[in-house]
């Protein structure tokens, strides 16, 4: 345990700060998940949706730095491939 007062005070500060950071943290892989299952359930809108959603978070979290930047960008990443297989697979099967 800390002895002087300063220490003390890093110590409140960097448990408030733990606590905010882990919340955003499972918050971001809550909407990665929701986006995981809309894909998975097909549903194209529900993807855009947690896409965009998972998206604000992740770049919210990325400029803190909550999450490494490239952490971001990597998820960004493959929930828009997802998106972009899923937008592909529904273009083939609704013929215009």
């Amino acid at each position: 345990m800390p002895h002087s007062r300063n220490a003390k005070k890093r110590l409140r500060q960097n448990l408030k700060r733990r606590a905010r950071n882990r919340s955003v943290k499972h918050a971001i892989k809550t909407q990665i998940k929701k986006a995981l299952a809309a894909y998975k359930a097909g549903n194209l809108e529900a993807l855009r949706k947690e896409t965009n959603l998972a998206f604000e978070k992740l770049d919210r979290a990325a400029s803190k730095r909550i999450v490494h930047p490239n952490y971001a960008a990597r998820k960004k990443s493959q929930l828009s491939s997802l998106l972009t297989k899923l937008e592909k697979s529904a273009a083939v099967s609704t013929p215009a």
